[in-house]
């Protein structure tokens, strides 16, 4: 059995800097990874997918340019040109975080699945077959989450359906994409798909799609999308599939509780996501589990298990890359620079990446009614905004949430060109406390998108 100061179980974005800083630190670290190095985000999330939402975005624009003054008498949407390009992206992101994970001194990488042994041992499965002991006095958990698979679905395990993973590896463009989630990741790829050339209908349960926004934020992306061609159920849900041949699958749904077929060719489950605990053997170390399988963490993201710790999605809350990312930052300085940090009251801001953009950050106009706080809300179409305009693209609006006694910010949705760059801005005012009303007046550089915050903030009467 190998000993180790720190074991780092999982190389997503908190498992690989973390590893590289402890080691640095002078901890002699191991780092185990059961797939390949960079987890969701370089390998089959943010990195892929928002190389292929540009490359959709260049198709949409290229059937926009006559109306921009720019003629073109067609164009071809190349699939395998587009996989090239993003796989060359990909592996120069994985390649370069493995090589800077094995020039690091005191920093091991093995390629295995973990689990629990003791609190202090951990047992790693090695590609081989052979099993390898590692003990340490400080494991972090970083295996990230993956795709929910409905199980009260009939047929579903009878077809060839796609999850977030599975569908970057077609070859061609599906004929007939039917998405069963009306979320951040089935928008995303129903939008590009639909860029791309195929047809889209997304089945959402929910009486309205992105169902943890307020109304009018989903409705302005429920505009946008069907605007563009996309077929949206909500208060839908599918009971059962059945596929004769390939590339011909028939959906049974119930549409506010009416039954109804539909023919597609392909299948994209992204109903949501879970933590990926159910191999690590936790129970073995005694760490405490929620109802989905997420990782119990307190506010120093430690486990009921003194030197046990869980970052990013796998112990549950906001699965954002930036959070795992924010989570390695503080359980490196409170345990190496002796700070006393926190998750609690983090500011959580988020991007949907279809476009124009959805950027969030603080309470929704929901919250707010939830909290009975006294609010008042700005909103400001982006039809009155001089560069969306300008530019062309004048779908969605900016809406915030504000306190009328302190005038702070808490609360904004940007849905527009650029919409998590505009949010960005307010984010930070929201963290250095700055007020509506001197935004309202700032001199911002004209014509810009942020330079429209003056107006946003004109709706409102003191």
């Amino acid at each position: 059995m190998k000993q180790y100061d720190a074991i780092i179980i999982g190389s997503g974005q908190a498992g690989v800097p973390l590893s590289k800083k402890l080691a640095k630190a002078g901890k002699k670290t191991l780092l185990i990874e059961k797939g390949v190095v960079g987890g969701t985000c370089i390998n089959d999330g943010c990195t892929p997918t928002k190389t292929m939402v540009a490359s959709a975005r260049i198709a949409y624009l290229a059937g926009r340019c006559n109306d921009m003054g720019v003629n073109i008498k067609g164009y071809k949407v190349d699939l395998k040109q587009i996989k090239k390009r993003t796989r060359g992206i990909v592996l120069k992101s994985r390649n370069g975080a493995q090589k800077a994970i094995e020039e690091t001194p005191n920093l091991d990488l093995v390629f295995g699945e973990a689990m629990f042994e003791s609190d202090k041992i951990v047992t790693v499965k090695l590609k081989g077959g052979k099993t390898k002991q590692f003990t340490a006095n400080q494991i972090f958990i970083n295996t990230g989450a993956k795709t929910i698979i409905p199980k009260d679905i009939k047929g579903l395990d009878e077809i060839d359906y796609l999850t977030s993973h599975s569908i970057l590896e077609l070859e061609k463009v599906p004929e007939h994409l039917l998405v069963i989630g009306g979320n951040y990741i089935g928008l995303e790829f129903g939008q590009m798909f639909r860029r791309f050339g195929s047809k889209i209908t997304i089945i959402e349960k929910s009486a309205q799609l992105l169902s943890r926004e307020d109304e009018d934020i989903a409705s302005a992306v429920t505009d946008i999308l069907t605007g563009e061609g996309l077929t949206i159920h909500t208060n839908a849900k599918i009971s059962k599939f059945r596929q004769k041949e390939k590339g011909k699958i028939t959906a049974t749904m119930l549409v506010e509780g009416k039954e109804t077929r539909i023919k597609c060719s392909h299948v994209l489950i992204a109903v949501g996501r879970s933590p990926q605990t159910e191999t690590l053997d936790l129970n073995k170390a005694g760490i405490k589990t929620g109802e989905k399988g997420e990782v119990l963490v307190n506010t120093k993201l430690e486990t009921n298990i003194k030197g046990i710790y869980a970052l990013g999605d796998v112990k549950g809350g906001p699965a954002f890359t930036h959070i795992a990312y924010n989570d390695y930052t503080i359980v490196y300085r409170n345990l190496i620079e002796n700070q006393n940090l926190s998750i609690k009251n983090r500011p959580v801001p988020y991007c949907m990446f279809t476009d124009p953009e959805l950027g969030r950050v603080g309470i929704t106009e929901k919250d707010a009614k939830e909290q009975g706080l006294k609010y008042e809300v700005a909103k400001l179409p982006m039809a009155h905004v001089a560069r969306a305009i300008e530019t062309g693209d004048t779908r969605g609006l900016m809406k915030a949430i504000v306190d009328p006694k302190t005038k702070k910010i808490l609360g904004v949705a940007i849905v527009g060109t650029e919409g998590g760059e505009i949010m960005t801005v307010l984010q930070m005012a929201m963290m250095g406390g700055i007020t509506y009303d001197r935004i309202r007046y700032c001199v911002f550089a004209h014509p810009t998108y942020s330079e429209s915050l003056n107006n946003l903030f004109m709706t409102l009467e003191d």
